[in-house]
């Protein structure tokens, strides 16, 4: 009896051959042969599965950013059983600083999709962009718990300072990635920032 192939397996190494072969070469630089190279398998398997790269870099984009989402998800686990708003929040912003191998190939990757999405419409389209947008709801849904539980300064704008995190994490994340500053220094930015925001006294 011949082998069962779990498709959504297979795709899914392929994806995950893309991650690796364009985490040390750069997402520009990688074709459907390479990445059937670095999984294993002939090119017309992956051809099989992605009939074009583009549909290869949307399905390799979905997975990175399932990763991501499991990676917050540990972070929050490791902070407690009831985490606070607080510190779900710095969960969220730490875990896309590039401070190991994983969240290194992230942001490069991330990064370039996002170029590459300038100038290809098709990309452009794609929930790539509305996966800043799910962010910036649940910082402000945080925020806006935090606010309502009385632990933010007076006249704090969530929306405001929702958008500032993400601009300061995806800042963060590209001076870490050329060696600008280490992690420490980054995540002590956070603090800093945060402390701006959440009262240390309840809410003045």
């Amino acid at each position: 009896m011949p082998k069962r192939v779990n498709h959504a397996e297979r795709r899914t190494e392929i994806a995950e051959a893309l991650v690796r072969v364009a985490g040390r070469r750069g997402l520009h630089a990688v074709g459907m042969r390479d990445v059937a190279a670095e999984a294993g398998v002939s090119l017309r398997l992956v051809q099989y599965y992605f009939e074009t790269k583009e549909q290869l870099l949307l399905f390799g984009l979905r997975h990175l950013t399932e990763r991501f989402g499991e990676r917050v998800s540990a972070r929050i686990r490791a902070a407690g059983e009831e985490p606070g708003p607080r510190a779900m929040i710095e969960a969220l912003l730490t875990a896309a600083l590039p401070t190991d191998l994983e969240s290194r190939t992230f942001h490069h990757l991330y990064t370039s999709y996002a170029v590459l999405a300038v100038h290809d419409q098709a990309l452009a389209a794609q929930p790539f962009i509305k996966d800043p947008d799910a962010a910036e709801a649940a910082l402000v849904g945080l925020l806006q718990q935090a606010q309502e539980a009385g632990l933010l300064r007076r006249g704090v704008d969530t929306r405001a300072e929702a958008v500032s995190l993400l601009a300061m994490s995806a800042g963060l994340g590209t001076s870490i990635l050329v060696g600008q500053r280490d992690p420490e220094s980054a995540t002590a930015i956070f603090d800093y920032h945060l402390d701006r925001i959440f009262s240390p006294d309840g809410g003045e």
